[in-house]
């Protein structure tokens, strides 16, 4: 089975089969609380470096002096200002976003055993870019009003795309290939339909449709912040009690039906809840895509193919390599910041492929 495959150097030869299968457990779950370690590390550091640097005591005193009132911690206030409100909804969005793309990534990976999908490959962003084009150059809107009709119908046109894939995989028998290649064909719909409106934009509007399609975490906020994290929480769970499942559907279809698995039911759930993650991060942020596609392959070198471990193994992962690419892009040539999504795909791709080249056993099985 797939969950007693072992992480990559556990020494587990001559052990009795149930002692090196707790053993391993032992490995990925500390593994697991060392990377929800290192993002809080990381997310303090973030929080003291910038164009105004503070130092990490700095930083603790303004937490403390708002989460610990009763120390009655004497902070000033543009430190307050600095870190309250201008790097920690930034912060918070970034983990969440990193966090949500990576479990989205790895669960639709699983869902359909290909390491090439993603919410980035599948169409769900191009569905999002496309209704965010349509609200900005032709002032169409479904929902929301002011700025809100951007990201509502960036929201709508990404789920739209996840209904459409699902409903012509049920037609074609909800098998992996189908998603595929529905998702595929909608992507480069979409994008001929965003180039169009493209081509027809003003000078101003055009700008805007570019920046929102280089992906950036600089309009964060405590409704985006409180949005993401609720839709994540709400699917996270789920997600998680369908591993045993996508566990079985990594052995194919007949394996999974014989132990009681009902593999389109699952596909089409976890396609669903994975869609509607990735829909709300990128209605807030613009189009992220590197993260959903990387984070899973790192946390498959590294934790195996348990998705027990795998999903949020890799949501650890992509809100590290997320919140770690904003930092660099907006302190790197500060004042000037440079967008997440740039950044992640500038830094990321070389890394990512000099992992693969250096890999001593495949990835995927």
């Amino acid at each position: 089975m797939a969950g007693t495959l072992r992480p990559r150097g556990v020494p587990l030869e001559g052990l009795p089969p149930a002692e090196a299968y707790r053993a391993a457990a032992a490995r990925k779950a500390l593994f697991l609380f060392l990377a929800l370690g290192a993002v809080g590390g990381m997310a303090l550091v973030a929080t003291a470096v910038g164009g105004a640097r503070l130092g990490i005591g700095e930083v603790a005193r303004a937490l403390g002096a708002r989460l610990l009132p009763f120390l009655e911690l004497s902070v000033p206030r543009s430190d307050l200002a600095i870190v309250w409100h201008l790097r920690l909804p930034r912060i918070a969005l970034g983990i969440l976003a990193g966090f949500g793309l990576g479990l989205a990534g790895a669960a639709m990976q699983g869902a359909l055993r290909n390491p090439l999908v993603s919410p980035f490959t599948l169409g769900v962003s191009a569905g999002a870019t496309l209704g965010a084009s349509l609200a900005i150059v032709a002032g169409f809107g479904l929902v929301g009003a002011g700025r809100y009709v951007v990201m509502g119908n960036a929201f709508l046109f990404a789920m739209g795309a996840c209904l459409i894939i699902l409903a012509v995989g049920k037609l074609r028998g909800v098998s992996p290939e189908s998603f595929i290649l529905v998702g595929i064909a909608l992507t480069y719909l979409f994008g001929a339909a965003t180039s169009v409106l493209q081509y027809l934009a003003e000078e101003g509007d055009l700008a805007r449709v570019v920046h929102w399609m280089f992906g950036s975490l600089a309009g964060a906020s405590r409704e985006a912040v409180l949005t993401v994290a609720g839709v994540i929480g709400m699917a996270f769970p789920f997600l998680l009690k369908a591993s045993w499942d996508l566990n079985a559907l990594a052995q194919g279809d007949e394996v999974a039906r014989a132990l009681g698995v009902n593999p389109g039911r699952v596909r089409m759930a976890v396609m669903a809840l994975s869609s509607l993650i990735a829909a709300t991060i990128t209605c807030f942020t613009g189009l992220i895509g590197f993260v959903g596609l990387v984070a899973p392959h790192i946390a498959r070198l590294l934790l195996g193919t348990d998705h027990r471990y795998l999903l949020p193994g890799a949501g650890l992962l992509g809100a590290g390599l997320l919140l770690a690419a904003d930092t660099v892009g907006r302190t790197l040539f500060s004042p000037l910041v440079i967008p997440v999504g740039i950044v992640i795909s500038v830094v990321g791709a070389p890394f990512f492929l000099a992992l693969l080249l250096r890999r001593r056993r495949a990835i995927w099985r």
